[in-house]
């Protein structure tokens, strides 16, 4: 799925990578814990969190993660914004929750990262 596709399914406001919004993504992770994210994302993911400070960019840049999106109205801070474009990440915000955001994700056919299929 692409970046840009993702974005209309979530009414996403973008605020880095416009430029870059045919990238295609496999699957989405959705965390809070930058832990986590390190644990358990794969290649070629959407991150989806409510935690908004600088230490998400750089998370998301050490696990070659190249598209954010901040749940909740959350609106990355201009220091953020900066950042993700120096190191060519989009960064997007939708007003759904976690859970709204991730689901309508995996409606549109989008799994999360990681994920077995159970027979």
């Amino acid at each position: 799925m692409k970046v840009r596709e993702i974005a209309q399914i979530l009414y996403a406001q973008v605020y880095s990578g416009e430029d870059d919004l045919d990238l295609e993504v496999r699957s989405a992770c959705g965390a809070d814990l930058m832990s986590d994210v390190m644990a358990f994302v794969k290649e070629s993911v959407v991150l989806l969190t409510g935690l908004v400070n600088p230490q998400v960019v750089r998370t998301a840049d050490l696990m070659d993660i190249r598209a954010i999106v901040f749940v909740r109205g959350k609106v990355p801070t201009a220091e953020m914004i900066e950042l993700a474009k120096s190191l060519g990440i989009i960064m997007l915000s939708t007003k759904y929750s976690m859970f709204v955001a991730c689901g309508k994700l995996y409606e549109a056919g989008l799994r999360g990262s990681g994920t077995r299929t159970i027979a």
